[in-house]
């Protein structure tokens, strides 16, 4: 199953987002219950959802963990 978290979860107190992944609590906790499709759609717009949080760290993408980066 495709996930954004990179394990850096805390909860960002202005915008309610995570501040590792960008997601909102509710999308954390019925993460499983989506379908791929709604998944994939959620992905594609948390490096926007992070940027404008400014949780991006300036680079206006969600920041993978080492091991992801390696194998793709």
């Amino acid at each position: 199953m495709i996930s954004p978290c990179i394990l850096v979860c805390s909860i960002d107190e202005t915008s309610g987002n995570c501040i590792g992944c960008g997601r909102t609590r509710d999308e954390i906790a019925r993460w499983t219950s989506f379908t791929d499709a709604e998944r994939r759609a959620l992905m594609d717009v948390l490096p926007a959802r992070l940027k404008r949080a400014g949780l991006d760290g300036g680079t206006g993408q969600v920041q993978r963990p080492a091991r992801e980066r390696a194998a793709s």
